[in-house]
């Protein structure tokens, strides 16, 4: 029976010096861990964090320091995984956590003092750590904290709609590369990736090889990674999806709007939420990946976005391993941050409302002036779903092209790999966040769709599609789409985006359906400003600029890439729209988070 207890931020012991332990898995690899014991004679539970980074960083780029957790009445484990850090064996990407993080929780269940259960937290590559723990439901493993996590490897971390998320993926590379350089005693490879990850290398926008990778790294997973250019046997065998079917536990997701990862997040919590026999709670605020904090980008949120994880994970904690009714089950199973407001908002699941569609309006020069590309509400008309919305303006506008002839009224932009597009914010880029890129909505190889100015405040929560025709003068092309807020002082600042990769297999001058979904969102866009979708054929360096030809990332190289003209269609029989998540908030399901 639970014990019932008003939470507080007491910490009601003290704490042990660190001490260091080792374990031997089952194929003989010794991996080393700190831990952190309360200065009590108790058995406590253990929380666990397995990571690559070393583990006397213990994340605390984001989290509180174990120290804090353990005077919390927990047994807290920072463990090197195998390869990193002290720990023998060599590292392979994801290789070995299914059995080693096994062994780990095994073992640490049986650590002395401890009381049997073992729960596990950690973001990136820790919460990656946590999902294979799962995967043979050691009996000790009794929750987890998944944050931030690629639940499809292929397409929630390494490739966006097809495209190689270029910026992020080599920046990664370069710091386990440095790692591994480190403990060889390589220093000069060492320097070298350590001040290539301070400025990578990106002078290069199609051909993504790196060459300091190939020298000081030839058996990173980088390479492995253009190697495989489609979801194929290689990320199944990597990705947690494939291997959490049987998985049931009670897990406490969390995520941020401007996190890279935020599409891998939601679709393990919505997989959960479906199936799981146990509560299932969403947590997503205004943050990029790291630091969590009240300023993303160039917007401060206020000091409702300031981290709170730490006090949710240890109200979790303790009531699974400890049985105290914490009040945490109580509340609303989805909490999101909406931006704008600057509050969080309760939801019983992750809104799934009708979607609105925005049309586009334009005089043909919406690359020209931003004036002229308008977006429209569509009177009278909404979908079931989101995801459905692309689907449903197609058909309609197949429907309208079959009856009579349209005179097409387009706009044409060039997009040239000289000068591409830059990528400023988002999810994909570093820094991420919400900038002002009102001079990049200016340039002649993006057009923009503007709304007129709202005259009540407008509020935005779940999934957004974009459903264009376009034609372009390549066997392939990429689209990269921008929502954002336009203020009355003219400032722009990004909302949400998304990316796609393109094969132009119509017949010329045949304009293509093309469909992209953009990272969710929850936003209050207040009365007096706009709003903005933005469309262009780059997003460089977060994504490797197409060079037009169909050949593979690994294949394709900057001096063939192509000038390429591409032209999206909008008229009352070719409809391209944007399908906006309208809701209307009830003023209760405004509260704080603690």
């Amino acid at each position: 029976m639970l014990v019932e207890c008003q939470f507080n931020s007491l910490m009601p012991y003290s704490i042990r010096p660190k001490q260091t332990h080792s374990l031997q898995t089952r194929d003989g690899v010794r991996l080393d861990a700190d831990v952190y014991y309360p200065d009590s004679d108790e058995a406590f539970p253990v929380l666990l964090m397995r990571q690559p980074y070393g583990r006397a960083i213990a994340s605390t780029v984001v989290y509180a320091h174990p120290s804090w957790y353990a005077a919390h009445g927990y047994i807290v484990v920072i463990q090197d995984v195998r390869g990193r850090g002290s720990s023998e064996g060599v590292f392979s990407l994801f290789a070995h956590e299914i059995e080693d993080g096994e062994d780990t929780v095994n073992w640490a269940a049986a650590l002395p003092q401890s009381s049997g259960q073992v729960g596990m937290y950690g973001f990136s590559y820790q919460g990656m750590t946590q999902l294979f723990a799962a995967v043979n439901r050691p009996a000790a493993l009794k929750i987890l904290c998944p944050s931030m996590v690629a639940y499809d490897l292929y397409q929630d971390w390494a490739y966006e709609g097809g495209a190689f998320c270029y910026q992020l993926n080599l920046g990664w590379a370069l710091q386990l590369a440095a790692e591994t350089a480190r403990r060889q005693g390589d220093e000069d490879a060492y320097r070298t990736l350590y001040a290539a990850s301070r400025n990578p290398p990106l002078s290069d926008p199609v051909d993504v090889r790196s060459g300091i990778l190939k020298h000081f790294a030839a058996d990173s997973h980088y390479h492995d990674w253009l190697a495989h250019p489609e979801p194929d046997e290689y990320w199944q065998k990597l990705s947690p999806c494939t291997y959490l079917q049987t998985v049931d536990l009670p897990m406490l997701h969390i995520g941020g709007w401007f996190d890279t990862y935020l599409r891998g997040t939601l679709r393990l919590y919505e997989e959960m939420a479906s199936r799981s026999a146990f509560p299932q709670q969403l947590i997503v605020g205004p943050w990029a990946h790291l630091p969590w904090g009240r300023k993303v980008g160039a917007v401060d949120y206020g000091s409702e976005a300031n981290n709170p994880i730490d006090r949710l994970q240890i109200r979790w904690f303790d009531h699974w391993l400890k049985d105290i009714h914490t009040g945490l089950l109580d509340e609303a199973p989805v909490s999101l941050f909406e931006m704008g407001s600057n509050e969080w908002r309760q939801f019983e699941q992750f809104p799934t409302q009708a979607a609105q569609p925005y049309r586009f309006i334009t005089t043909g020069l919406a690359a020209m002036d931003q004036r002229e590309g308008q977006l429209e509400r569509v009177a009278n008309q909404a979908v079931e779903t989101v995801e459905n919305a692309a689907v449903n303006v197609f058909e309609k506008s197949f429907a309208a092209m079959s009856s009579e002839p349209s005179i097409p009224a387009p706009d044409t932009f060039v997009h040239d790999p000289w000068r591409p597009v830059p990528a400023q914010g988002g999810h994909a880029a570093f820094p991420a966040g919400a900038f002002d890129r009102s001079s990049i909505d200016c340039r002649s190889d993006v057009l923009t769709y503007t709304t007129a100015p709202l005259t009540e405040a407008l509020h935005l929560a779940g999934k957004i599609t974009v459903a264009l025709y376009c034609t372009a003068d390549a066997a392939s092309f990429d689209l990269c789409v921008v929502l954002s807020e336009v203020k009355p002082n003219s400032s722009v600042y990004n909302i949400t985006q998304g990316y796609q990769r393109f094969s132009a297999d119509s017949p010329p001058n045949s304009p293509t359906p093309c469909t992209l979904s953009l990272q969710p969102t929850c936003i209050c866009i207040p009365s007096g400003s706009a709003i903005r979708l933005s469309i262009s054929a780059a997003c460089f360096p977060a994504y490797a600029v197409n060079p037009g030809t169909g050949t593979l990332p690994a294949e394709s190289r900057l001096m063939d890439a192509r000038v390429m003209t591409v032209t999206v269609y909008s008229d009352a029989k070719v409809a391209s729209q944007v399908n906006l998540p309208i809701y209307s908030p009830d003023v209760s399901s405004a509260k704080p988070l603690l």
